[in-house]
């Protein structure tokens, strides 16, 4: 009994369990704070008015849920990754804790518990992925059906995008369950993407390393195995042009640019694709009104804003406040911030939709460029554990997958923070774990249930302890 005991402590992720300890004190420091500030704007301070525990059992109970997956994974998968999922329980804390703080702002005083809700569900969810993915690499065999899925996840915007064809905005990507919730289809997307991209490139991955088809000095792989990725391009195509939601077409063709990159470790197919996306973007925007709305965000003065004329003061109050509002709201964080609770990203100063597309202005304003830094730090961290579990694997669909995954991450949180800042148009993409929707939350833990699962079997095939 003292033998099997100590076997089981053995296994046990003690790594992990003492990762968690980071997120554990930073979640109840800020839900503390948070409710110290709500304290403080309504009377004074005082020992009436101290946070009490049920104040912090969102807190309490969200840390509650991450120590029973640890338990979890001790039991059924101690040889997992030990660090991907604290720093994914970081992040998940403070987006729940950003929900809590905004959701009186914006009208919906139960923000932060949806948002609790959605990442308990994740949780169960990205374990629930460990016990049916018992091989990954049956996925591959299945490729061109999941190449249908691709379509089939999204035909709902495909059909909304057509019956709003005449309108000059992007189509509602929602699929609403009468009672319950509304859930976006095409965050499913990335995923049935990936995974087909993988099967497919793994299988081919010598004749597009070498190529077969010479054109000039070029070698190419022969149009019989390029056929179903260029039919996979298209779909980014009209996503642009049908479903008129421009995030959506940038990741999937985003995801493209990677996987074949990854795949064949040849430029040439990289840059040629960004050529063909140069010429359908300048179409695009020929074309497409929305688009050009996008693009004249980037170029809208901001700064010079006492000098408005009539046409840049009406272009404000229609497409230009968001981003406006936003960089305001970036700037008055500074270097510290205001505090958690203290500033006013959705008050004075409202930043549309800071919840969910903005979320990141609402970070930077009450956490200042020290937090901001720090949030991307983790999101390095994110895509390092993810490619380290991609590199280690040893099949090439597994590899593939798991650094298809894994730029998933770094894609969204690239498109999102530069349209936040306005280098690039701004897009509906969510912020990883942190952006207010429960479709995002549910397939990002999806994705994690996955890389956990390729390291655990990675490890046992490798037979480490």
């Amino acid at each position: 009994m003292a033998k099997q005991l100590g076997g089981a402590l053995k296994r046990y992720r003690w790594r992990e369990l003492g990762l968690f300890v980071l997120p554990a004190l930073i979640m109840l420091v800020c839900m503390t704070q948070l409710l110290l500030a709500g304290a403080d704007s309504q009377s004074s301070l005082s020992a009436k008015n101290l946070p009490t525990v049920q104040g912090l059992i969102p807190a309490l109970g969200l840390i509650g849920v991450f120590v029973l997956a640890n338990i979890f994974l001790s039991i059924f998968y101690p040889r997992s990754d030990q660090v991907l999922l604290p720093i994914i329980g970081l992040i998940s804390g403070i987006g729940v804790m950003m929900a809590t703080r905004l959701g009186p702002d914006v009208g919906q005083n139960n923000l932060g518990t949806k948002q609790l809700t959605w990442v308990l569900a994740g949780i169960i969810l990205c374990m629930a992925m460990l016990a049916i993915l018992r091989n990954t690499r049956w996925l591959s065999r299945y490729k061109y059906s999941w190449a249908v899925a691709c379509l089939a996840v999204l035909l709902p915007a495909v059909i909304n995008g057509i019956r709003t064809f005449h309108t000059n905005a992007p189509s509602r990507d929602v699929l609403t369950i009468p009672g319950l919730f509304d859930l976006q289809p095409s965050e499913l997307l990335k995923i049935t993407i990936v995974i087909f991209f993988a099967g497919y490139l793994s299988e081919y991955r010598d004749i597009f390393s070498q190529g077969y088809l010479r054109l000039g000095r070029l070698r190419l792989p022969p149009l019989r195995q390029m056929g179903p990725l260029l039919l996979m391009l298209g779909l980014s195509l009209m996503i642009f042009l049908v479903v008129r939601e421009l995030g959506l077409a940038m990741l999937t063709y985003s995801l493209f640019l990677c996987m074949i990159y990854l795949a064949s470790g040849r430029p040439f197919y990289v840059l040629t694709s960004l050529g063909i996306f140069v010429v359908l973007a300048f179409i695009g925007y020929s074309l497409l009104g929305y688009v050009r709305d996008r693009f004249a965000t980037v170029t809208f003065d901001v700064v010079n804003w006492q000098n408005w004329n009539q046409a840049q003061t009406d272009f404000y109050y229609n497409q230009g406040s968001q981003i406006t509002q936003g960089l305001i709201a970036l700037c008055s964080g500074g270097i510290f911030g205001s505090g958690l609770g203290l500033g006013h990203p959705a008050g004075a100063g409202f930043v549309p939709v800071v919840q969910s597309d903005m979320i990141f202005t609402a970070l930077g304003e009450e956490f200042g460029l020290v937090g901001l830094f720090g949030l991307i730090g983790l999101y390095l961290l994110i895509l390092y554990r993810g490619y380290r579990i991609a590199i280690e694997a040893n099949d090439a669909f597994s590899k593939l997958l798991a650094a298809g995954l894994t730029s998933i991450f770094a894609i969204q949180t690239l498109i999102i923070c530069l349209g936040n800042m306005k280098f690039m148009p701004l897009t509906g993409i969510p912020l990883p774990f942190l952006s207010y929707g429960g479709s995002s939350i549910l397939a990002n833990f999806i994705i994690v249930g996955i890389l956990l699962r390729i390291s655990y079997n990675t490890a046992v095939e490798n037979g480490e302890e």
